[in-house]
């Protein structure tokens, strides 16, 4: 992936002559060999949860990923599961980057962590990367929209992932959850959300179906193809993939879709390249995954859908907004996750009285 890097930031670095020495030792079948010598490593300073680095060998370069220093919610930045599912994922679902070594021993380099394939191609960032006329960005907003779909109807036995989830009540295992990581995230600067979660708790729907969600799949966590960039070569960041219930999915994807006309602020909180021209609208994607998967959805059922996207990512923000509050990380990149949670908690309030 030809996505920027920048030095390791000194909180971030690790021993890279141990996982060089570990690597030459551990890397699956075919890789031991390739990985000879100590990698020159550099970060990328996207995204903001794991840590991701890119490991480059005189003749291979490979990704490298662990967790975030400081506290971390149970469950969480689970190395072991993102591996594990990424390499279930590969023979039903091609959109995933080779698996080359798990390392569970925190001895190595003071944390787990694993490393996986390079996918080439461009990530959208901020702008697509790419020269798109809108006839070509449409086409290419709906391919992604189709990798969401073909996502949902992975054979979860045939992956041998069936196992993965926890069966029934997924919607309310979901409210619960948020609900108790946004309380343990607090700082003196949170908002009161108990109307927010209040509503969530009393609307909450039945889950409509158990399938394999990603839980982040978002326009900069896809990698387009280097020869054709209507279409992805990749699907990055399994963090947060699950069983789970697919409208949920849907809904915590559009909570990061920004649109032209959606407030200043949150224009300004954009991370992907939601509003370029030729791309959807919120509204318009509901429709159309509605008409792929005959999953039939009316504006006041989605509502709830929206607010828990909504919901979530703001205790996502305010997850990162606490280890920043705390000094657990410098990173200044994360000093506008705090008033970023402001702005999320009005917007489900304008989203549940509208």
């Amino acid at each position: 992936m030809s996505d920027r890097t920048t030095d390791v930031r000194d909180e971030d670095a690790f021993d890279v002559g141990a996982v060089a020495a570990w690597l030459r030792e551990h890397a699956a079948e075919g890789w031991r060999d390739r990985l000879r010598g100590t990698p020159e490593v550099r970060q990328f300073p996207g995204g903001a949860s794991n840590l991701t680095y890119l490991l480059t060998y005189e003749h291979d370069a490979v990704i490298l990923r662990r967790p975030p220093g400081g506290a971390k919610a149970r469950g969480a930045h689970d190395m072991g599961r993102e591996h594990r599912i990424q390499a279930a994922l590969a023979p039903v679902f091609p959109l995933v980057p080779e698996m080359v070594a798990h390392c569970d021993d925190d001895a190595v380099i003071g944390s787990p962590f694993y490393v996986m394939t390079r996918v080439e191609g461009v990530i959208p960032r901020r702008e697509l990367g790419v020269d798109l006329d809108p006839r070509q960005t449409a086409t290419l907003c709906g391919n992604f929209w189709d990798v969401l779909v073909q996502l949902h109807s992975v054979d979860l036995e045939a992956a041998g992932l069936d196992t993965l989830g926890r069966g029934e009540g997924y919607v309310a295992r979901q409210v619960s959850g948020w609900t108790t990581r946004l309380g343990n995230a607090r700082t003196d600067d949170l908002g009161d959300w108990s109307d927010i979660t209040g509503w969530l708790d009393e609307q909450q729907p039945a889950d409509v179906a158990g399938c394999l969600v990603h839980n982040d799949f978002r326009l900069d966590n896809v990698v387009l193809s280097p020869e054709d960039p209507v279409r992805l070569a990749g699907v990055l960041d399994w963090e947060m993939a699950t069983v789970g219930d697919p409208l949920m999915d849907l809904g915590g994807s559009l909570s990061y879709w920004v649109q032209e006309d959606d407030d200043d602020f949150f224009r300004r909180f954009r991370r992907q390249p939601s509003n370029a021209p030729g791309m959807w609208s919120r509204e318009q994607v509901v429709d159309y995954y509605s008409e792929r998967t005959g999953r039939t959805v009316t504006a006041e059922q989605w509502r709830f859908y929206e607010v828990f996207g909504l919901f979530r990512l703001a205790v996502i923000a305010q997850q990162i907004w606490y280890r920043y509050a705390l000094g657990q990380t410098t990173n200044e990149a994360y000093a506008v996750f705090g008033p970023a949670v402001g702005n999320l908690e009005q917007r489900c309030r304008r989203v549940v009285g509208a």
